[in-house]
Parts: structure tokens; C-alpha cells; sequence
């Protein structure tokens, strides 16, 4: 990254300390020549310290976390008291516009980043959020959801390796924590590579503004900025955090509606039933079962498949991990917010006992 940007002064529009401002800014003109913009808050302490981005939308369909920052900018509580806090709900206003998860020339925005200024609509877009957002800050949360059809249990992603980003993963205190470097071209890898730490947390569905989501999602993030001290209000901690470096997704072996047995966030054993495959009128074809112990990351909410569909993502997990789990799981006082979070995504899948099961 060049030399870091003002946060001061944006195209002309100053902002002081201890002030807040709605600002926009240019990424692009439309087919009929009109400016496109990307509409952000700034909330700036009156010390210096970090500035942390938080955008959500890069994928115009996950609007999880533009619910979830949203409440943030509308909260009055959130006090900034030292460095500044960019607010983006929706950075990918394009696709956002058009109910979809990619541009105008299908291009997947989160793959083009850092992207050039002489390049395409999706590398120029990707461009001049670099250069306005990234380039004026310190650290990053990059909010997401599952692909459409599909549900996450709400885990942050992030680059391990790098110290700087694995302080912030663990700051964030969410109890699932995936160890990745993120995809070529993704805002994250791109961003901290740059020298700007950032992580992705990915929770729930599509075109839905979860609560159980969103709570998670904004509990994270006021954990950040007061581990890095730009907030005088004490967050609350959550001391388990369960590191994954392994998954994969669980494939149907036939064609058929499905009945689930697990629901995002459970716990299985190797060889548990994940679901069960039948026929239209409930004949079963065949059991879908854990290949390893692990923790469902993410499903279908979709139960028809052809072979070769994935229907459960699993993340691994060992035994000295497992009873950590296990024993949080098991204090309703330190588990009661998961607990929700659970029931609340579940509702989106039938859950059923698997076969031979009373």
C-alpha cells in the first residue's frame, strides 16, 4: 500500500476530531453518465488512534451485516473515543441494487482486489475502495454470508500466519475462528497483505437481516475497538475460541429430498448421520455421515440434490479442542447467547432424529 490516506479529509470534506459524518464516496459512473457512490458513516475520537474499517455487501445479496452496521451507525452509545471508525453497509451498491451477489459484468468484486485503475468495471470499482477505504486504515471487518441456498454458522476467517491479524481474529471473540488465507483477490488477503490486518466473519443467509446474526456480528466488532482501546465501554468476553485449519464439504451420493440431522454449530462424531436421502414419497436411498469429529460450519437450507450437491460443510476439530467445547457448551450462563444463535439458524432446515433412532 502507498502512503496511508488522511482520515481527516476526504475529496475536499474535512472532519475533525469528535465529530461523525455521512460521507460518500465515488467508485464509477452509471450507463447513463450519473455518479455511482458508496454511501459510509466516520465516527472519529477526539485521541488518535487506529482506524478500523467495517464494510458488509461486497457480495450485493448478504446483507447480514448491512443490518448488523446499520444498528451500529443508529446506536448512541457507540462512543469513539480515540482513532476513527469507517461504517460501510453496503460497498457493493451495484450488485446490492440488483438483488445480486456479483456486478453488472458478472464479475465477483471479491476477487478483484486490489484491483487497477485502468481495468475493468470490477477491477476499477475494487480500486477506488482500496485506495478511499482501505488506504485510510489500520485494521478491517469484512461482513458476509453463506452463497445463496446455503446458511453459516457465524465464524470468522482469517490469516492466522500474520500476527497482526490473528490478534484481531481473537479480539473479535467469536467461537469459531477459520484458519485461511482467503481466495486470491478477496478484499481480506489483499487489504493485509497491504499491511492493513483484516478478517471475514461469514454468518447466516442471503437476503435476510438475521437478529441472532447481526447481535453476533456487532458483539464482535465492540469487542475489537475495545481491545484497541478507541471505546471506553468494557465488552464482554468470550473465552472459548475454537480454531478449525480443516474442512469440507459433505456431498449427496444421490439424487433425492434430504432429512437433516444436524443444524449449524452442532457438534458431530466421526460416522453420525449428517442426513438421510429419500425418495419423494420418503423411501430412504442412502445416510450421509461425518468422515471426522468436527463442528457444522455451514449447510444447504436447499433439501432436494442431485449427487455431488454439498450439503453439510464440517470443520475439524481434535479432542482437546472438542472438551473445551464441550464444557462451555455445557455452562447454560457462558453458552446462553450461542445457544440462540443455534435455535435461530436452525429454524431455517428441518431437524429430525436420524434412522433407527428413538
Amino acid at each position: 500500500m502507498a502512503a496511508k490516506r488522511s482520515i481527516a479529509d476526504w475529496n475536499g470534506t474535512q472532519v475533525a476530531p469528535g465529530q461523525s459524518r455521512d460521507l460518500k464516496i465515488e467508485v464509477g459512473e452509471s450507463y447513463s453518465g450519473q455518479t455511482v457512490s458508496i454511501p459510509l458513516h466516520l465516527r472519529r475520537g477526539r485521541r488518535p488512534g487506529p482506524v478500523v474499517f467495517v464494510t458488509a455487501a461486497l457480495h450485493g445479496d448478504e446483507i447480514n451485516g448491512s443490518g448488523a452496521i446499520r444498528e451500529l451507525i443508529g446506536d448512541p452509545t457507540l462512543q469513539v473515543a480515540a482513532g476513527a471508525l469507517i461504517l460501510v453497509p453496503v460497498l457493493n451498491v451495484l450488485a446490492f441494487e440488483r438483488h445480486a451477489r456479483y456486478l453488472p459484468d458478472r464479475r465477483d468484486l471479491n476477487r478483484c482486489f486490489p484491483g487497477a485503475k485502468a481495468g475493468s468495471l470490477a477491477s476499477r470499482y475494487a480500486r477506488a475502495v482500496f485506495d478511499e477505504i482501505v488506504a485510510r486504515s489500520d485494521f478491517g471487518i469484512d461482513l458476509h454470508t453463506a452463497a445463496v441456498r446455503r446458511t453459516n454458522y457465524p465464524t470468522v476467517r482469517a490469516d492466522l500466519s500474520q500476527p497482526p491479524v490473528r490478534r484481531l481474529a481473537r479480539a473479535f471473540g467469536g467461537e469459531l475462528i477459520l484458519d485461511s488465507r482467503g481466495p486470491k483477490g478477496s478484499l481480506r488477503r489483499a487489504a493485509s497483505d497491504a499491511g492493513c490486518p483484516t478478517i471475514v466473519l461469514e454468518g447466516g443467509e442471503v437476503w435476510k437481516v438475521e437478529p441472532s446474526v447481526v447481535r453476533c456480528a456487532n458483539l464482535g466488532i465492540r469487542r475489537v475497538l475495545a481491545a484497541l482501546k478507541m471505546t471506553r465501554a468494557a465488552s464482554d468476553k468470550l473465552s472459548t475460541r475454537l480454531v478449525v485449519d480443516h474442512t469440507r464439504w459433505v456431498r449427496a451420493e444421490r439424487g433425492g429430498f434430504l432429512w437433516f440431522h444436524v443444524g449449524p454449530g452442532d457438534v458431530v462424531d466421526k460416522g453420525q448421520p449428517l442426513a438421510t436421502n429419500t425418495s419423494l414419497l420418503g423411501r430412504e436411498k442412502n445416510v450421509l455421515t461425518a468422515p471426522y469429529g468436527g463442528i457444522v460450519i455451514g449447510m444447504t437450507t436447499l433439501p432436494a440434490v442431485r449427487p455431488g450437491e454439498p450439503v453439510c460443510h464440517l470443520g475439524r476439530i481434535g479432542r482437546a479442542a472438542r472438551a473445551a467445547l464441550d464444557r462451555k457448551r455445557g455452562d447454560p450462563a457462558r453458552d446462553a447467547e450461542q445457544q440462540r444463535l443455534r435455535a435461530d439458524l436452525a429454524k431455517s432446515i428441518l431437524v429430525v432424529a436420524p434412522p433407527d433412532v428413538d
